[in-house]
């Protein structure tokens, strides 16, 4: 879409359009379109159409703003989702940011969650659509007035007098997901630069960065949003304490735990309990200290993968209560299921070839009653365990 087609959407005309299209049905949308273009310019209407799509799509991350909001394809896939984002905002505001620096902005969701956490913001990128994109949804969401909105090339664009730079390089290219920080656009070594140029810096980098690519003076946080991983940040100006450089931050809660530094937990046998350490906890490296918290080991020395005789209540693992610990063997594990009435079977992996959809074909479970099966590794030896889900105990979180 041109920059063009998209500014006769902000008309009156426009509006209308995508009023009528609120309820917009995929299944309807060649007898809508037809109907439209009777009324409107063809190209209108195609714009329209494409709105209401990426809107419906948009909608898990912005929630009802998504109804208010404008896209661009490579916005919706990009966008941090408006919980981590509103996470991100709480923590620049904690930390004193009263103006912000917003570099490769994208459509406006991080400037969005800024402004409404009351942080006046510079939102730069260099695509003209994105920028008008970006301006018109801070005008729908009524914050104008703390969003300056630049087309500009992040890498010439001064940030003296701010208080904060957070950086978003784009990780995503016509060819699809970019893997390589050198590949970044702009780059991971240019962001990190970035990232010290003024009092506090926060530069966002996909989940699975080696932990030796975070620099020495950064403090890595993973974040993970109803136990998915969405992102890692790595920020600058935070003075992490020595025994402590990485974070872990579940939402919703949030829940947040530091560390980095302990050893590695001694694996030993399988306990009564298993613990499933959230993903943001096992990127950050922080599964010892979890283990600690539970007194807990490890089921094997290369699974994160907890154990222990207590139950204990925590945010940052899931508790299971194992029933059955079998040598891997399918066809011993189907008559088992099948003698239980085991038709919903929950399958979770690690250090182990088998997919769960291969399992499940294979098991074809029937019956009534539920079942969590790990595939896994104990002392090295391919493992089945049979579990159930345990509700934390009541009292404080450890």
């Amino acid at each position: 879409m041109e920059t063009e087609t998209f500014a006769r959407l902000l008309t009156d005309q426009g509006q209308r359009l995508l009023t009528e299209l609120r309820e917009y049905a995929p299944e309807e949308e060649l007898a809508l379109a037809t109907r439209l273009r009777r009324e409107h310019p063809a190209e209108l209407v195609s714009a329209a159409l494409g709105q209401a799509r990426l809107r419906q799509r948009a909608q898990p991350k912005f929630g009802d703003d998504a109804a208010r909001m404008y896209f661009t394809p490579n916005g919706v896939e990009q966008s941090t989702r408006r919980s981590v984002a509103e996470w991100r905002a709480a923590r620049f505001s904690r930390l004193g940011v009263a103006r912000l620096a917003d570099l490769c902005a994208g459509n406006g969701g991080d400037a969005i969650a800024l402004a409404r956490a009351g942080i006046s913001l510079l939102a730069v990128d260099r695509d003209p659509l994105t920028c008008a994109v970006a301006a018109a949804n801070a005008a729908a969401l009524g914050l104008s007035e703390l969003i300056e909105v630049r087309c500009a090339d992040v890498t010439e664009v001064a940030v003296d007098g701010f208080d904060a730079v957070f950086t978003d390089p784009a990780r995503r290219t016509a060819k699809g997901r970019v893997f390589d920080p050198a590949a970044y656009s702009p780059p991971l070594s240019w962001a990190i630069e970035a990232g010290r140029r003024t009092p506090l810096g926060a530069l966002k980098v996909a989940p699975g960065i080696p932990h030796e690519a975070v620099p020495e003076d950064a403090e890595a946080e993973w974040v993970s949003d109803h136990g998915e991983v969405k992102e890692a940040v790595l920020w600058f100006g935070t003075a992490p304490a020595a025994d402590a450089p990485h974070r872990a931050t579940l939402l919703p809660g949030p829940h947040t735990l530091t560390g980095g530094r302990l050893p590695d937990p001694p694996a030993g046998p399988v306990r009564r309990y298993l613990y499933e350490p959230d993903g943001a906890v096992i990127r950050a490296h922080l599964v010892a200290e979890v283990a600690a918290r539970l007194g807990a080991t490890l089921i094997d020395p290369m699974i994160a993968y907890l154990t222990s005789d207590q139950l204990l209540a925590t945010p940052f693992a899931h508790a299971y209560e194992i029933t059955d610990l079998l040598p891997f063997n399918v066809k011993k594990l189907k008559i088992l299921l099948r003698q239980r009435a085991v038709g919903t079977v929950v399958i979770k992996k690690r250090g182990i070839g088998l997919t769960p959809e291969e399992l499940r074909r294979q098991l074809k479970p029937e019956g009534p009653n539920t079942a969590t099966v790990f595939l896994t590794r104990v002392a090295d030896t391919p493992t089945m365990l049979l579990a159930q889900p345990v509700a934390q105990p009541a009292g404080g979180w450890m």
